[in-house]
């Protein structure tokens, strides 16, 4: 059973920093790419970041030098370090594991994150 669990989420004024770190299990980790999402009511959820199994990674333009993704294949967890945050930043965010083995992705149950102006 694949399981995902996020953390890292809270309450944050603007130009402050966050890491959300998402912890994963049941697949193996090191051949699956890992993304974040994020999604505020009543919009789908977007990509905020991809980071392949080889370490590639991928941004939204939103984010782009300001958000880095990184994994830690030892530890089966992908970080996201958040920084210059912004009151638009806000949302739940969710981690994804696109497993390889099972050919599907899995999703963590979210973390709020609240940026205040």
């Amino acid at each position: 059973q694949v399981q995902l669990v996020e953390s890292g989420g809270g309450l944050v004024q603007a130009g402050g920093s966050l890491r959300l770190s998402c912890a994963a299990s049941g697949s193996i980790f090191r051949i699956d790419a890992m993304a974040w999402y994020r999604q505020t009511p009543g919009n789908q959820r977007e990509l905020v970041a991809h980071i392949t199994s080889g370490g590639k990674t991928n941004y939204a333009d939103s984010v782009k030098g300001r958000f880095t993704i990184s994994r830690d294949n030892a530890k089966n967890t992908v970080l996201l370090q958040m920084n210059s945050l912004k009151p638009e930043d806000t949302a739940v965010y969710y981690c994804k594991q696109e497993s390889t083995i099972y050919r599907r992705d899995y999703w963590g149950q979210g973390t709020q994150v609240t940026v205040s102006s």
